[in-house]
């Protein structure tokens, strides 16, 4: 298990007012501000299926209010600790900071195998790297010469890994800078056997409490027109749009809630479906308000407002670590196995 404990971190600690009060307005690099969290011990959730899940997600979907690039970090490092004290990692050191980097290029895989000298190495390149020019520590999905599926954890400072400026050219999500990572020969720990990453239960508990950051971006969008729709002199269209998103959030919000408990209720029970549901139902909601907000209110807050650009530029690039119809046809699959309709009241 990761040597250090996970507290049940106290929910007004992720209030607006505290990362106002931890997070400047002035707005400092992404990589900077999860460095703030880390120190204030805000990065030690409770872990998915121990029975405060929804906790946990509370404190995703504060964090992507504030930026989504910060939320990209956080989720990776939070995630890191999560798969560590799940698989039995070696632990991480105090103040380390980590990704998880395990999206896989065509064409191309890590290796991972034995040095002459016995010690465990890295070779090869890996894209999608976030925070990759900043963060201490990384959990690298890689492949060993039985051809298996293996996670490694590597530090991120030794000569053999070679960050690059490859791989990024996004506006949106600028600040998680997701660039391509060099391997040559880099001395790394194997992470349980080959193939617990993907077979552990945590692997789609961690798939769907992205979906909370999204909703978290989607609820921060919202939050703009309904302080502007309620003006002296209402508009109806404002209104009706505002109505029509209220409806969106809440139907998102009770699926996060419903999932988050099955997870305490049964944690080690396959959660594909339920991460799936969870992340197309969020991706359609944000995608919906973000569509009526940046409608209802016009040119103003896109051009004016800092933070909502960055909300409206960032959250579109995020919604699509969605596999979109590939996941719907996945859901439907799963759904049309079932030997009646699930939809009963």
């Amino acid at each position: 298990m990761s040597a250090t404990p996970h507290s049940t971190a106290p929910s007004d600690a992720f209030s607006a007012e505290a990362l106002a009060a931890l997070l400047p307005a002035h707005a400092a690099p992404p990589l900077e501000q999860l460095q703030r969290l880390i120190a204030a011990g805000l990065d030690r959730l409770p872990l998915p299926g121990h029975g405060a899940t929804l906790q946990r997600w509370q404190a995703l979907a504060a964090i992507a209010a504030v930026d989504l690039s910060l939320l990209k970090l956080y989720e990776g490092h939070t995630d890191a600790l999560a798969i560590l004290a799940e698989i039995d990692g070696a632990g991480e050191a105090p103040g380390s900071s980590w990704g998880v980097w395990c999206a896989e290029m065509p064409g191309a895989r890590v290796k991972l195998h034995q040095g002459a000298n016995g010690h465990w190495q890295l070779d090869g390149r890996k894209a999608w790297c976030s925070g990759a020019a900043g963060l201490s520590h990384a959990l690298v999905s890689c492949w060993n010469d039985a051809g298996e599926a293996c996670l490694a954890q590597v530090t991120l400072s030794q000569p053999g890994v070679t960050v690059t400026h490859d791989g990024w050219q996004a506006v949106g999500m600028a600040g998680s800078a997701s660039v391509d990572v060099l391997f040559s020969a880099a001395h790394a720990t194997p992470v349980g056997a080959p193939g617990a990453y993907l077979a552990r239960p945590g692997f789609w508990h961690g798939g769907a409490g992205i979906a909370a950051g999204w909703y978290g971006a989607a609820c921060a969008v919202a939050g703009y027109l309904h302080a502007r729709a309620g003006h002296a002199t209402p508009d109806p269209v404002r209104l009706a749009q505002l109505g029509r998103i209220d409806c969106a959030l809440r139907a998102a919000g009770a699926l996060l809630r419903e999932g988050a408990r099955e997870i305490d209720q049964h944690p080690q029970r396959d959660a594909m479906e339920l991460a799936l549901r969870l992340r197309l139902a969020v991706e359609d909601c944000a995608t919906l308000v973000l569509q009526l907000t940046t409608r209802a209110l016009g040119a103003g807050p896109l051009c004016r407002d800092a933070h909502f650009a960055r909300l409206a530029s960032d959250l579109p690039v995020f919604l699509r670590q969605s596999h979109a119809e590939r996941d719907q046809a996945t859901l439907g699959g799963i759904v049309a196995g079932a030997a009646d309709h699930p939809w009963g009241l």
